[in-house]
């Protein structure tokens, strides 16, 4: 069971950044986060699908560290055992993962539970089974997950006017096409190229924070 506890408000929500290796360059996948933060990244997803274990538990184990230092909530994509081990402040899983009721019970009641879904009957099952928040996506095309279905705006309305928990839009959000997004109900953006894509990430970010609270 994850021992160390970080309160989610909607707030946090509202810039997510789920990491993106392929991105990174001549930084490091640490100083591409620190500077997303220093941007105005509200909440950090470590999302790794090919890394080794061992190597994913230690990248992970410094995340958390660095997004600790600036009060920042972070949560490991998918790894169950990653995100305990590492003392994650939460998980956040899809479909085709653990099932969120399990998800709950491995990492206790006060750690933060996200469940991606693409239906409102997908949504409020992971409500029920104890999601703190939902991702929901792919509100847009996007080349960062293969396997993204898309999702209207018009359920993504109908999903955040029936359940209780935050929203967070995912896929294919950028500078371009984030204003469509105002108005149907999210909590907040998560991105992934729109923020990691860039030469001057925290930039980036400013000008994507800058839209969101404006």
């Amino acid at each position: 069971m994850l021992e160390q506890n970080m309160k989610l408000n909607k707030e946090d929500l509202l810039l997510y950044a789920v990491t993106d290796r392929k991105w990174v360059g001549e930084k490091t996948l640490l100083q591409q986060v620190e500077e997303s933060i220093k941007g105005g990244v509200t909440f950090v997803q470590i999302r790794e699908k090919e890394l080794d274990d061992s190597l994913f538990l230690d990248e992970a184990i410094k995340m958390k560290a660095l997004c600790e230092r600036y009060q920042v909530p972070f949560v490991v994509n998918d790894n169950v055992e990653i995100a305990i081990k590492s003392n994650a402040h939460g998980v956040h899983v899809g479909q085709d993962d653990m099932e969120a009721s399990n998800v709950r019970e491995l990492i206790g009641k006060d750690k933060i539970l996200g469940v991606s879904v693409q239906t409102l009957e997908q949504a409020i099952e992971a409500e029920k089974k104890g999601a703190d928040y939902l991702g929901v996506g792919a509100v847009f095309p996007t080349n960062s997950k293969d396997d993204a279905a898309e999702v209207s705006l018009e359920t993504l309305k109908i999903i955040c006017q029936n359940v209780n928990i935050p929203v967070v839009a995912i896929g294919g959000i950028n500078l371009n096409n984030i204003n469509q997004l105002k108005n149907t109900g999210i909590a907040g953006v998560a991105l992934i190229s729109a923020i990691f894509a860039n030469k001057d990430i925290e930039s980036a970010t400013k000008e994507l924070k800058s839209i969101l609270t404006n």
